[in-house]
């Protein structure tokens, strides 16, 4: 079996990052936001220009052969990958904002998260008919918010054409959720 670029470029950088090297930058805190979660930090990966870079162009190249139209990216961490990727594939970004965030006509889908309930919405217009879109966030857990995502894309005529993370915490099975998608992720836990 041969190795994709862009698992080759997973393992091994010009500037030597591979997923063991990028997940030494990224800290667990333990017992937030509540006991028992331990949060996954980027933002050491993302003060770490030459990291932060890697991963950015590691998700645009699985995205270029994929003719999408627009990027989505999901509130809130989503909105720091998301635009450098529409800016990178010369694509629209939209975005997908948690309820009472945005200003125009919105559908709304509710979700669990693995710690709760939530709201995310959409403008109605935000994309055209058939409009090939491709979902950011920065974590893959249960994959609750990012089927709302995807429901939500789909509600407005949208095809899901990818689902992307930087980081998968494979224990909590989300990708089952969005066994219907091409789901990309750069770190798996």
């Amino acid at each position: 079996m041969t190795m994709t670029n862009i698992e080759k470029k997973k393992n091994s950088s010009p500037q030597g990052f591979n997923p063991e090297s990028l997940k030494k930058i990224i800290r667990d805190i333990p017992d937030f936001p509540k006991k028992g979660i331990i949060f996954k930090d980027i933002t050491p990966l993302l003060k770490h220009p030459e990291a932060f870079r890697h991963c950015v162009d590691l998700i645009a190249e699985h995205l270029k052969s994929l003719k999408i139209d627009y990027v989505i990216g999901i509130e809130s961490r989503g909105f720091i990958f998301s635009p450098l990727l529409a800016y990178n594939l010369n694509v629209g970004f939209v975005p997908v904002r948690k309820q009472g965030k945005l200003p125009s006509l919105t559908h709304r889908m509710a979700y669990a998260l693995e710690y709760g309930e939530a709201v995310l919405e959409i403008h109605q217009d935000a994309i055209h008919g058939g409009a090939r879109v491709a979902i950011v966030d920065d974590l893959l857990a249960t994959g609750g918010t990012a089927l709302a995502a995807a429901n939500l894309v789909e509600k407005i005529g949208g095809k899901v054409v990818s689902i992307d993370f930087l980081i998968e915490l494979e224990f909590l099975k989300g990708r089952g959720k969005l066994a219907n998608y091409d789901v990309f992720s750069i770190l798996k836990y």
